[in-house]
């Protein structure tokens, strides 16, 4: 039977951890998403984080086990957190978080948290999981250039059109129907496994192995493809704007399923003598995020979409397909990534591809300022996690 001890303790780092899914929820992936939608006149704020919510819970309950298990099991190596650690490191991550929410800047929540939950492990006795450290290290040094140059490609390719410009819509259309045939669900796979669409269809398929995963692959991008291009036979500007929701969308679908592991991660392995199930706690996670989405996102896609460049539909689309791109190589390897680093440099790379007669630019103190927070969020999550669960040890003891 379960002790009431057991009980009390849980509840309250379930608490830190809704506390936590809403600041993730009313920061970075509840505002950053649609921000470039935003900034280019495709949606109204309120609208945008109504949607951003909604997508973030789809997003969270079908895709956010991957890196919630990496949240909770390998960030230290070593010991299991407690549930004051998990308690602690959620809840000044959190705090940190929504200190940026409300100031107005962008601190990267991926950062905070696994620099809280590193911080208590190693006050634990843990010892540093330096194989995964490696894994989520080239991934956010890779992001600004990766991300922010394929939006600097993609933007300068859709203002010097050396192309028409609705053929490079329908390829760009057709490139996302790629990336939509190969990202993994929940639903589609097996017990407690996922998989694309490509391979759970392409089973189907008689022949050799990437046969069948290759011609669904193929149908899905011609799908899209033939969609625009039937969309854009009206205006170009409409199907632009159709295509730039499309893609906020899927990025607000792709942040719920990553960023829901920073909130319940912690939480795993707490949950194991309560027998609470996985799904639970993503749908907890959730709602979490849909919540935060709905009351305090609207500040933080105005602060991006205005603060940081002079966004017109294409320069949007630029920002948005290597976003997605991004956020989906961190669900399906498990990697805690933060929505304002992807984001926000894609809007940096394509803002840079604007002229000075398109009135686009970047402000450098802005990107200045941004890159600071990121950087001390991380150090600061550290020391104060580890800091302050010594401090609890200590006086409990």
């Amino acid at each position: 039977m379960v002790e009431i001890a057991t009980l009390l303790t849980f509840a309250l780092a379930a608490l830190a951890s809704l506390f936590m899914a809403w600041a993730i929820g009313a920061g970075s992936s509840g505002s950053t998403p649609f921000a470039p939608a935003v900034g280019a006149n495709a949606i109204s704020v309120m609208r945008a984080g109504f949607l951003v919510g909604i997508l973030g819970f789809a997003g969270a309950v079908l895709q956010g086990a991957n890196v919630s298990e990496a949240v909770g099991a390998e960030l230290i190596n070593g010991v299991v957190l407690s549930p004051a650690a998990a308690t602690l490191g959620l809840s000044i991550a959190a705090v940190l978080v929504a200190i940026g929410v409300f100031a107005g800047y962008p601190i990267a929540t991926a950062f905070t948290v696994t620099g809280s939950i590193i911080g208590v492990g190693l006050a634990m006795g843990g010892t540093p999981a330096w194989p995964k450290y490696q894994e989520i290290a080239a991934l956010w040094l890779l992001t600004p250039f990766v991300g922010g140059g394929i939006a600097y490609l993609i933007a300068r390719l859709l203002r010097d059109e050396p192309v028409s410009e609705r053929t490079l819509i329908v390829g760009l259309a057709g490139v996302v129907g790629v990336l939509l045939a190969n990202i993994e669900f929940a639903a589609l796979g097996g017990a407690g496994e996922s998989a694309s669409l490509a391979l759970a269809a392409g089973d189907a398929v008689p022949g050799p192995a990437l046969v069948g995963p290759l011609a669904v692959t193929a149908l899905v991008a011609l799908f899209w493809a033939l969609l625009f291009w039937t969309d854009t036979r009206g205006t170009i500007e409409r199907g632009e704007r159709h295509f730039l929701l499309v893609l906020g969308g899927l990025v607000a679908f792709s942040a719920g399923g990553s960023q829901v592991g920073l909130a319940i991660g912690p939480l795993l392995p707490l949950s194991g003598d309560l027998e609470i199930p996985l799904t639970a706690l993503l749908v907890g996670g959730g709602v979490g995020l849909l919540v935060g989405s709905w009351t305090g996102a609207p500040r933080m896609i105005k602060a991006i979409s205005q603060d940081y460049s002079s966004l017109g539909p294409r320069r949007s689309i630029a920002a948005l397909i290597p976003s997605f791109a991004i956020a989906q190589s961190a669900v399906l390897y498990g990697i805690p990534v933060s929505f304002n680093e992807i984001i926000v440099s894609a809007i940096i790379g394509s803002g840079y591809a604007a002229s000075s007669a398109d009135g686009g630019g970047v402000s450098a103190r802005k990107m200045g300022l941004t890159v600071l927070a990121w950087v001390l969020s991380l150090a600061g999550s550290i020391v104060l996690s580890y800091a302050g669960f010594r401090l609890v040890d200590w006086v409990i003891l």
